[in-house]
């Protein structure tokens, strides 16, 4: 994609949207300085992805002083927005705006069974996707727990048994925690919001033989929501399991993924897709402020 001046934008064909919702998406982060800051690298995850459940129609990420930017596919093909800044600023927004149409995913596949997922070539294959990282490693006792709770059941079964296993085990509670909280602290604590609730989970798939992965994205808070209606909304975080094909849960909410969701990315976990990271030059950060705006358009 070539550099554009302050604005990456994407956009994609038109789907039927049958049983999906359309939705735009409005992220915005304010970060604020004490002094100019001389020089900052940054980099964007604000661009929903276009799959089987999902079709993003239009897609812009706008960034206030502008700057040259150009969008890429990361290892774990979420898209990115970088960009530098070499002038003088005491400000930086970034605000990404999507309209996405969302859905189940309505594809099938073949289940396999445990014997199956234990193979080496399924190891080989999702190994990455298996083993724990710093922010999704549980303890045995954890693990023995959550597998007396699944008890036998088929690897398609136990998927959204280890995500009840977690949600009836945690209370969501917002601000209890931050980005650097881990799996284990979260557990402990026995609170945490989608991110720790989602690193949990993730972490007990994987012990158990399952490949998983970590969702970033939004939810629209409200199922019954008028069309038009705009509502504050936040970043959300759920869970994709492997049993020969991907299947999507929510743990924070006990719910399928569905038309109130929109993908952003996926990864190991929160630091393989946050929606903004970078490094600045400079005067000392008095903080930012994100806020997200949902809107169901149809």
């Amino acid at each position: 994609m070539s550099p554009t001046q302050g604005q990456v934008q994407t956009t994609s064909p038109v789907r039927s949207p049958g049983s999906r919702w359309r939705l735009q998406v409005v992220h915005r982060t304010r970060f604020s300085y004490s002094g100019p800051v001389r020089s900052s690298y940054n980099e964007a995850r604000l661009t929903p992805e276009s799959s089987t459940r999902q079709t993003t129609l239009r897609s812009r990420v706008e960034i206030e002083p502008a700057a040259s930017a150009y969008a890429y596919r990361d290892y774990w093909g979420s898209t990115v927005t970088a960009f530098d800044l070499h002038t003088p600023h005491a400000e930086l927004v970034v605000t990404g705006t999507s309209i996405v149409e969302a859905g189940p995913d309505l594809l099938n596949h073949d289940r396999l069974g445990w014997a199956a997922l234990g193979s080496r070539e399924v190891r080989d294959q999702f190994g990455e996707l298996l083993a724990p990282t710093a922010l999704t490693a549980v303890d045995e006792d954890v693990v023995a727990a959550v597998r007396d709770f699944v008890g036998g059941a088929h690897p398609h079964e136990a998927g959204p048994l280890v995500c009840r296993f977690v949600r009836d085990s945690m209370e969501y509670l917002s601000g209890s925690t931050n980005v650097k909280t881990n799996a284990m602290q979260a557990w402990r604590s026995g609170k945490g919001v989608c991110q720790d609730i989602s690193h949990v989970t993730v972490g007990l798939l994987r012990a158990l033989g399952l490949p998983a992965r970590y969702v970033s994205g939004y939810l629209h808070p409200k199922p019954d929501a008028a069309i038009g209606a705009a509502v504050t909304g936040e970043s959300h975080a759920w869970v994709e399991w492997w049993d020969g094909g991907w299947n999507g849960f929510d743990p924070t909410n006990s719910v399928e993924i569905g038309t109130r969701h929109v993908t952003l990315g996926r990864g190991r976990d929160y630091g393989d897709v946050p929606p903004f990271k970078g490094l600045f030059s400079g005067p000392s950060s008095e903080g930012h402020a994100v806020t997200v705006e949902v809107t169901r358009l149809a």
